[in-house]
């Protein structure tokens, strides 16, 4: 099992003495100890980097732009271990050691906010994705998957975990800043910055989007054969989605709601919670 779920706390102690803060983050236990290094990695021009918020839509998202920038077949990512061929930069498997050993051109994908991502990406010398996903619909995700890890699983209810993402007690701390901070980078020209929604709601524009930011050529017929793969993979994951919780699920979005009304002139959240289209 890997060490982020074995190392899951589950009670509200538990939550607290696991995590630890780096620069005023909350960061899972794995990655301490790693943090300058991981500001050090070395970065490839050819590299592709992947890059969410926790439960954002990254293994859909792997696997769209392994199959624009490989050109595979869905039925052939479906049969091969994805998670093998972008590995996550902080995770204790496969390690930095062996990432940095990878051939060109590397897949690497990572949860961590920019500002901790390693020097050279901020120098625009490889590419970088970043995806947002609506957090009322990430909440639910990201306690579900809380919920199902065989190890010390989360054991607090719903409500206590929404307090928990408000107020930035998770791992990776704050969802706002995080996308906050990529935001501010959308218009670098290594960084393309996507939307979990736009998958389902313009889902050629998007593939369009990630061939021409990959240097993919591709005609019309490559492109129309492109998206309709891409929708395969896409109603594949949606099919394995979690189901959201019933009502909890319903009085958190209708107080996290309010939350953002009020949030909606206070400055560096103004333009976050626009970009995701949070309403009431």
């Amino acid at each position: 099992m890997a060490e982020s779920e074995a190392e899951t706390p589950g009670t509200p102690g538990e939550f607290e003495s696991k995590y630890f803060e780096f620069h005023g983050v909350r960061l899972p236990p794995f990655c301490r100890g790693k943090m300058e290094d991981i500001a050090d990695f070395p970065v490839r021009p050819s590299d592709v980097w992947i890059v969410t918020y926790p439960k954002s839509g990254t293994s859909l998202l792997q696997e769209v732009v392994y199959l624009v920038s490989q050109g595979a077949d869905p039925d052939e990512i479906g049969l091969m271990n994805i998670d093998e061929q972008l590995p996550v930069l902080e995770y204790p498997q496969p390690g930095l050691d062996i990432i940095k050993e990878l051939t060109s051109p590397r897949l690497i994908k990572s949860h961590l906010p920019y500002r901790f991502l390693p020097s050279d990406l901020h120098n625009g010398d490889s590419k970088v994705i970043y995806m947002a996903r609506n957090p009322k619909d990430l909440v639910v995700s990201y306690y579900q998957f809380h919920r199902s890890l065989r190890t010390m699983s989360y054991r607090g209810t719903f409500q206590e975990f929404c307090r928990r993402f408000m107020n930035d007690k998770l791992g990776y701390g704050s969802w706002f800043e995080h996308v906050q901070e990529f935001w501010e980078h959308r218009m670098d020209a290594n960084v393309l910055f996507l939307k979990y929604e736009d998958m389902h709601r313009d889902l050629v524009t998007m593939v369009e989007q990630l061939a021409r930011f990959l240097g993919v050529s591709c005609d019309k017929a490559q492109l129309e054969s492109l998206t309709e793969h891409c929708h395969q993979l896409v109603d594949q994951c949606c099919n394995a989605e979690a189901l959201p919780v019933g009502r909890a699920h319903c009085l958190f979005t209708q107080k996290i709601a309010l939350r953002w009304r009020g949030c909606r002139g206070s400055g560096s959240r103004l333009h976050c919670l626009d970009l995701v289209h949070v309403t009431a």
